[in-house]
């Protein structure tokens, strides 16, 4: 049997018992008791705050000084396209060109469906044979107009020489009237005239247009991209028939690529064109930057919220078209107070805001307005650029009460 773990268990027990229930007297044997009544010298004072704070409810407040604070206008919103087109068909023709993929990227004016030209190349021939035909016609109308004046001037000259002769008694009746027969002959003929010279115009201009309108049919059988951008669809089939209007392909274009979002209508104001504005995606918390580059005057109808569009350089095309974005819009700055949440309250009204004290220690009730709630506390704003805020206690006291405050250290 070890004896020694019993002996020590006997003088920790002695020592329990003597320390619970005969404190006093071992106190008096290590010589620490003290003297049942305190002498006049070992009275203390009352502290002075004792007496001044006797029957004050007692509180604890922290001292906040305003600070500057980035404000921006925070909104949900995705990304989309910076254009987006859909390829069409303006005439009736088989594909004559093999497809391109989707995926593939395309330059501005890139062919996308070539068109089997058919009889058009034989009706633009046949238009251009007729202008010819009316071009020759035109110096032989010319010559006419010029012949037919020529008479008309022969003419006009006998009719004035027969007329003087007439009157003065040297020509008779018979022969003036015959001069402006003559005459009037003469002006019908370059009247025939003219009208064939403008015959033989109209047939040009008739061919002229004729040819513009057969080679604008030509010029539909190429289907090109009318922008740079991607394939969002394969182009047509080889062999395929196009009606008007059946689709070639989709061209998309995502650089630059832009952020779509609604802004309500109490925050529309703080938004202005060229504000910048961070993003960060759903799908793998990316973050992207940009500038306004639009704010619509119409808010829609059923959310009354006002679109806003950002623009986001996007080079390798990597940020694609209806992505999730929680979007950041930098606004003016404000300056705010960064109090606790607990030291929010609400007064009698219902209205949201804290208690303070001034320099007497008497309570105040300020309305704030919440402007961020961020881990280290709320930012708010409506109190005064330097205020004593109670952050512990605020539920049992009112305004106008006096109270004792203990103040607390802020760390941020």
């Amino acid at each position: 049997m070890r004896i020694f773990p019993i002996i020590a268990a006997i003088a920790v027990s002695f020592l329990m018992y003597m320390a619970i229930f005969e404190r006093d007297a071992l106190l008096d044997a290590v010589g620490m008791a003290q003297s049942a009544e305190p002498t006049d010298s070992q009275v203390a004072d009352p502290a002075p705050n004792a007496v001044a704070d006797a029957g004050l409810v007692k509180v604890v407040v922290q001292r906040s000084s305003a600070e500057p604070l980035e404000s921006a206008v925070i909104v949900r919103g995705q990304t989309a396209a910076a254009r987006q087109v859909d390829v069409q068909a303006e005439t009736s023709a088989i594909v004559a060109s093999p497809p391109l993929r989707k995926g593939a990227r395309v330059a501005a004016g890139e062919t996308l469906c070539e068109l089997d030209a058919g009889t058009r190349g034989a009706a633009r021939k046949e238009a251009e044979a007729r202008r010819a035909e009316a071009g020759s016609r035109i110096p032989e109308a010319e010559s006419r107009v010029v012949e037919a004046q020529a008479r008309l001037d022969e003419a006009m000259i006998r009719f004035n020489a027969a007329s003087k002769l007439g009157k003065e008694g040297y020509s008779s009746t018979t022969q003036v009237a015959t001069a402006e027969a003559t005459v009037a002959a003469a002006r019908a003929g370059l009247s025939s005239a003219e009208a064939g010279l403008n015959a033989a115009k109209s047939g040009i201009e008739a061919a002229d247009a004729a040819i513009a309108v057969t080679q604008a049919e030509i010029d539909r059988l190429t289907l090109t991209a009318p922008f740079a951008g991607l394939l969002e669809s394969d182009t047509a089939e080889l062999g395929s028939l196009l009606q008007k209007g059946s689709l070639c392909g989709r061209v998309i274009q995502l650089d630059p690529i832009k952020l779509v979002g609604f802004v309500p209508e109490t925050e529309v104001d703080r938004v202005t064109l060229g504000a910048p504005a961070m993003a960060r995606l759903a799908a793998g918390n990316r973050e992207i930057s940009g500038q306004v580059s639009f704010i619509s005057r119409a808010s829609d109808p059923s959310t009354r919220t006002f679109r806003v569009e950002i623009d986001v350089p996007n080079p390798d095309l990597s940020i694609r078209d209806g992505q999730t974005a929680e979007i950041g819009i930098a606004a003016a700055g404000v300056d705010a107070h960064l109090i606790p949440q607990s030291a929010m309250t609400l007064d009698d009204n219902g209205i949201l805001g804290v208690r303070t004290i001034d320099e007497n220690d008497v309570v105040a009730f300020n309305p704030v307005e919440l402007v961020r709630d961020t881990p280290e506390g709320i930012w708010v704003v409506g109190l005064p650029e330097t205020v004593t805020i109670i952050v512990l206690g605020q539920e049992y006291v009112t305004a106008g009460v006096t109270v004792a405050p203990t103040y607390r250290k802020v760390t941020q």
